[in-house]
């Protein structure tokens, strides 16, 4: 699916798909590879579970399923200092064991699960409102069977 709504600075996520979100990041952003002049200038797609807060893209955030959430992984969220993060569990709702998040709990941090396509959604909404959001995003796809 693609967003219309256009920021006027900071990350954006301007589409999602199974398997995959295209995010846009203004020139000069920390953790931009594109160059200068590209027709694509700042449009990534990123098919790794990551992590994206409105100053910066965090690729290959290390959970690539979500049977292999560790609570390490939401501490390296907290190290980024939001008021709010964002898990997006990929293809389906889950809901890591309350263990997992502790870290961002305890420390006044609030944590909403959703699937990975509302997280994008509702991290746009929450940039947009000046809000100091991380969404941490898994891009796992549901197994046939």
């Amino acid at each position: 699916m693609k967003f219309t709504l256009e920021s006027g600075s900071g990350i954006t996520i301007r589409s999602y798909g199974p398997g995959h979100v295209t995010v846009a990041v203004p020139p000069g952003t920390p953790g931009s590879s594109k160059s200068e002049g590209s027709p694509l200038q700042g449009l990534e797609t990123i098919t790794a579970s990551c992590i994206v807060t409105p100053q910066r893209l965090y690729r290959d955030w290390p959970p690539e399923r979500f049977e292999e959430l560790q609570r390490a992984h939401f501490e390296a969220v907290l190290a980024l200092d939001p008021e709010l993060v964002l898990f997006g569990s990929g293809s389906r709702l889950r809901f890591p064991a309350p263990e997992l998040s502790t870290t961002l709990t305890s420390r006044g941090i609030g944590m909403e699960v959703m699937d990975t396509p509302a997280a994008c959604r509702t991290f746009n909404i929450l940039v947009a409102e000046g809000r100091n959001v991380a969404a941490a995003l898994l891009m796992v796809e549901l197994e046939a069977g």
